[in-house]
């Protein structure tokens, strides 16, 4: 459920957030301001209490990120001009994720909201209109042409993995900084400096996967995970894929037996060596699957989120790279 917020029950929400779960969410420090009543706010009002906001936290914008690796980019960008908060965290699952009361408050204080769009984030809608909240909406995805997946019936449906391809993900970090620009233009330069210098290392990022998947004969270029998220990657790199569930959300329910059954047929079928679990998703179906095909199941790829701290995934460039060796060795 989630519950509608203003300024005045913020001393209500830091007790609720000592109680209740945060659902993966990560944040940066916060003070909170003087309270008012934002149902009768202005919209200079509002403009006056980021301003306020702004001088308590040292002059840093607050700012949301809705998933992890959106996260890394807006803070790779930002720097130490933005006070983060990132809703799905590490590991967390955006498909399915169920916002928190803390969650509506912090949106209710962002001046700028970043979201992925492309239907990934179905739940955010609601929690930006429960919130009252005035952020700026950036959707990082818009002017990037979505793929589609069609199911055996003919429906349909937009695959929102756009970042498993290094080229999106430039485009994306670049409508990062031109938001934070917008919003923030009295640190330009050092925005701007930041984007230029991250780009470059997503070039180099691209260039590295396309060296190490030439070692891979396009015969063994097969994926097959949980859910569709490789498409983008797929069509970047030459790759087939696959998925157990048929979907490129994580929201459905577990296939049929019959469903299992024709998964297994085309593993055997197309001699796929390596089935791909996911850090995201109970491991089970996709040992099942491996385990019934007679083929082994790979060490976890990052797919919709990033790794914990410390992991080999803890950052977007670490988590491409990771996946990418893991792809590479396990097909070779």
């Amino acid at each position: 459920m989630i519950l509608k917020t203003n300024n005045a029950l913020t001393a209500m929400f830091l007790l609720l957030i000592t109680v209740l779960p945060g659902c993966s969410r990560t944040e940066s420090p916060r003070d909170d301001g003087k309270s008012t009543d934002p149902s009768n706010q202005t919209e200079e009002s509002t403009v006056a209490d980021h301003a306020d906001a702004d001088r308590s936290t040292g002059g840093r914008i607050p700012v949301i990120a809705t998933y992890s690796i959106l996260g890394d980019w807006v803070g790779r960008i930002g720097g130490e001009h933005v006070r983060l908060t990132t809703l799905v965290g590490p590991g967390g699952d955006a498909h399915t994720y169920e916002p928190t009361p803390q969650d509506s408050a912090a949106v209710a204080d962002a001046k700028v909201l970043f979201e992925n769009g492309l239907g990934f984030e179905g739940w955010l809608d609601r929690l930006y209109r429960a919130s009252d909240s005035r952020a700026t909406r950036v959707t990082v995805t818009e002017g990037i042409q979505g793929r589609m997946l069609y199911d055996s019936h003919g429906h349909s449906e937009t695959d929102p993995h756009v970042w498993h391809d290094p080229q999106f993900a430039i485009e994306m970090v670049q409508s990062i900084a031109a938001a934070l620009i917008k919003a923030d233009p009295a640190h330009a330069d050092d925005y701007q400096k930041n984007a230029d210098a991250y780009v470059s290392e997503l070039q180099e990022l691209n260039t590295w996967i396309q060296g190490q998947i030439t070692s891979l004969p396009e015969s063994r270029r097969k994926l097959v995970t949980t859910h569709d998220t490789f498409g983008y990657f797929a069509e970047r790199f030459g790759f087939q894929v696959s998925s157990v569930m048929g979907t490129v959300s994580s929201e459905v329910a577990d296939p049929s037996a019959a469903q299992i059954a024709a998964i297994i047929e085309t593993i055997r079928r197309e001699e796929v060596p390596a089935i791909f679990a996911e850090n995201i998703l109970n491991p089970q179906l996709t040992e099942q699957v491996a385990r019934e095909a007679g083929v082994r199941i790979v060490p976890t790829l990052f797919t919709d989120a990033l790794g914990e701290k410390g992991s080999d995934g803890e950052s977007y460039v670490q988590m491409m790279r990771s996946n990418v060796t893991k792809i590479v060795e396990s097909l070779k």
